[in-house]
């Protein structure tokens, strides 16, 4: 909608969770203990993947990689947001809020291509195993992770500049963080292409990979089935148990999410599914690999049984000294 006579915006009110002050203490320790949790799983993946030799392979590489970028992912968005459930929060500049979207962007289409080289690595591991580490070799491992990252990047410098260049007639922003549907709605020009253009290059970026993955696991899935042994088959179907449940979490909150028209989606939807995205997924990514996958568990293990046997040896040095 066009409106005229607006004043310059030069910062942006988060009203955040507004709707439901009476439970803002609750939902500020539950989403703490949320984060906390996000945080410390991920760190732990990634930690034990550094650490053990035995995780050192092309699909323990991108996990890495996955876990490292859900990390950011989450410290974009939640920290400020935890301050406002607690009367915290400042007003945030025009400048401030453009990098908010731009990290928040760019780590989430990243997301979505490590998602999608995770699905190429379970295709080639099951589909061509005895050339699977020449095929997957660290040359190929990090140009797909550059490319992720690099589409990333572009999606979000146009996503970006195409938002900040409108005026805004409304400083006050009827959710947590710098997300482009809300933020279209305060604009004081017609936002209808821009609209369009955001909604085309999601859908592009959003369906493309998980098109790709939907195409592995075909594969996949024709492979498994000319095995002889059941045993086999379900050898070969447990390896992709922990990737197939992530995308499906992943994917699942995107499509409910932004592959919409905005005007069909309301605020309070807009703050669950991003709440959804934001928390849900990468907090239990790294509990469905450890729980999933006997070599993380047994990773686990050994770093906790190498920790231990040094704690006690310092302990029997200590008595006797």
């Amino acid at each position: 909608m066009k409106r005229e006579n607006f004043t310059l915006i030069t910062d942006f009110v988060f009203q955040g969770f507004s709707s439901f002050h009476e439970q803002q203490i609750t939902l500020f320790g539950v989403f703490l203990a949320l984060y906390i949790l996000t945080l410390a799983g991920n760190i732990i993946i990634v930690t034990i993947i550094r650490i053990d030799l035995h995780l050192h392979t092309p699909m323990y590489f991108f996990l890495s990689m996955l876990s490292t970028s859900e990390t950011v992912y989450t410290l974009v968005i939640l920290p400020r947001m935890l301050s406002s459930l607690v009367g915290m929060s400042q007003p945030m500049s025009l400048a401030g809020c453009a990098t908010q979207m731009f990290f928040f962007v760019t780590f989430g289409i990243t997301n979505c291509f490590l998602l999608t080289a995770m699905g190429y690595d379970r295709y080639v591991a099951i589909c061509n195993p005895l050339r699977y580490m020449v095929i997957m070799n660290k040359r190929l491992r990090i140009q797909l992770v550059l490319g992720a990252c690099s589409i990333g990047l572009i999606v979000a410098i146009t996503q970006v500049t195409s938002v900040f260049r409108l005026p805004f007639c409304a400083r006050k922003v009827p959710h947590f963080f710098c997300d482009h549907q809300p933020l279209l709605r305060l604009s004081c020009s017609d936002t209808h292409h821009i609209q369009l253009l955001i909604f085309t290059e999601g859908a592009a970026v959003v369906v493309t990979p998980f098109l790709l993955i939907l195409a592995s696991y075909g594969a996949i899935a024709a492979a498994v089935l000319q095995l002889p042994s059941a045993s086999g088959r379900l050898r070969a179907v447990s390896t992709c148990g922990s990737h197939l449940t992530a995308v499906t979490m992943f994917y699942g909150s995107l499509f409910c999410m932004y592959l919409r028209p905005t005007n069909e989606l309301s605020v309070e939807q807009g703050k669950m599914g991003v709440v959804f995205c934001i928390f849900v997924s990468p907090m239990l990514n790294p509990f469905i690999y450890r729980l999933r996958n006997k070599d993380v568990k047994q990773a686990l293990k050994r770093v906790f049984m190498r920790n231990l046997g040094k704690t006690k040896k310092n302990s029997v040095t200590t008595v006797s000294q």
